[in-house]
C-alpha cells in the first residue's frame, strides 16, 4: 500500500515539474528597452503581484508611475520599495477602490484636474472569489472590481488618453483613436489567491509558487504591451506571454459586445459629457 502511495506521489510530481518546466519554456519576457521618460502610467492593483512587479518595471524605464490602490498602506510600502529599487522617485499611491463607483469618479477627477498627460492606463486589479456580495452601487463585487469599475475608469479617463500620443489601454482578464488590448497573465502565484480562505488560499500560493508563474514572469505580457514597439498601433487584440492569441468565441460576439458596453453605460451611470469618444 505504501509503495503504491509513494509511486503515485512521484508521478505527480513528475507531472507538475514537467509543467513547470513547460512554463518556464513557454513564458514570454518582454525584450524591450523603450524608455519612458516624462510619460506618466496609471496601474490599478500595483500594491501587489503582477501589478506591483509591472509597476516595477516601468518606473525603472523612467515613467512617472502612480499606484492606484484599495489599501493605502500597502500602497505605501510598495511605493516605498518601488523608489529605493529604481531610484526613481517620481513614483506616487493614490486611493481608488474599483467596488465604488464614487470612488473612481474622485480618482478619475484627481487625475484630470492635476496631471498634464496620460500615457498608459493599465486596468490590472482584480478580485475572485467573492460569491454574491453587492456594493454600495447595488452590482455584484466581483463584477464591479473585474469589470464596471475599469469601464467607468476608462471611460473617465479616455479624454486625457486621446490627446496624447502614443496612448494605450491595457486591460487584464474598450475607446476611438487609443490602441486598447487585452490580456491573459496565464497562472500567477499572487495574492489573488486570499479570497480562497487563509488555509486554502495559502496552500494554493505555495504550490502555485513551485510549479506556475511567478509575479514578475506573470506581469511580462502587461509591460509588453505598454512598451514594446511590436503593438505599436495594434489594437482590439488578445495577448497571452507576450504573442497574439486567440479569444474565447464568446469576445468575438460583435452584439454581445455592444450589450454589455451599452448595459455597462447604464449600470454605472455614464453621462453623455464624461465621456470624449
Amino acid at each position: 500500500m505504501a509503495c503504491v502511495f509513494n509511486c503515485w506521489v512521484l508521478w505527480v510530481m513528475l507531472v507538475l515539474t514537467g509543467f513547470k518546466f513547460y512554463l518556464k519554456l513557454t513564458t514570454g519576457i518582454c525584450k524591450s528597452k523603450k524608455r519612458l521618460d516624462g510619460k506618466t502610467v496609471i496601474i490599478t492593483g500595483a500594491n501587489t503581484g503582477i501589478g506591483k512587479e509591472t509597476a516595477r518595471d516601468l518606473a525603472q524605464r523612467g515613467a512617472k508611475v502612480i499606484l492606484a490602490c484599495r489599501d493605502l498602506e500597502k500602497g505605501k510600502n510598495a511605493c516605498d520599495e518601488i523608489i529605493a529599487q529604481t531610484g526613481n522617485t517620481n513614483v506616487e499611491v493614490q486611493h481608488l477602490d474599483l467596488s465604488s463607483l464614487a470612488s473612481v469618479r474622485k480618482f478619475a477627477n484627481n487625475i484630470i484636474n492635476t496631471e498634464p498627460h496620460l500615457d498608459v492606463l493599465i486596468n490590472n486589479a482584480g478580485a475572485t472569489r467573492v460569491g454574491q456580495k453587492l456594493t454600495e452601487d447595488g452590482l455584484l463585487l466581483g463584477m464591479q472590481v473585474n469589470h464596471f469599475g475599469p469601464y467607468l475608469l476608462t471611460c473617465l479617463l479616455v479624454g486625457m488618453i486621446i490627446n496624447t500620443v502614443p496612448r494605450n489601454v491595457v486591460v487584464v482578464v474598450v475607446v476611438v483613436g487609443v490602441t486598447v488590448n487585452s490580456l491573459h497573465p496565464g497562472l500567477v502565484a499572487s495574492d489573488i489567491w486570499r479570497n480562497f480562505g487563509p488555509f486554502l488560499g495559502a496552500a494554493l500560493k505555495f504550490i502555485l509558487r513551485w510549479f506556475c508563474k511567478d509575479p514578475r514572469e506573470g506581469a511580462q505580457t502587461s509591460i509588453y504591451l505598454a512598451v514594446s514597439e511590436d503593438v505599436e498601433g495594434v489594437s482590439g487584440k488578445y495577448f497571452l506571454d507576450c504573442k497574439e492569441a486567440a479569444p474565447s468565441k464568446l469576445a468575438l460576439d460583435e452584439g454581445l459586445a455592444k450589450k454589455l458596453w451599452e448595459k455597462s453605460e447604464t449600470l454605472v451611470g455614464l453621462k453623455p459629457d464624461e465621456a470624449d469618444f
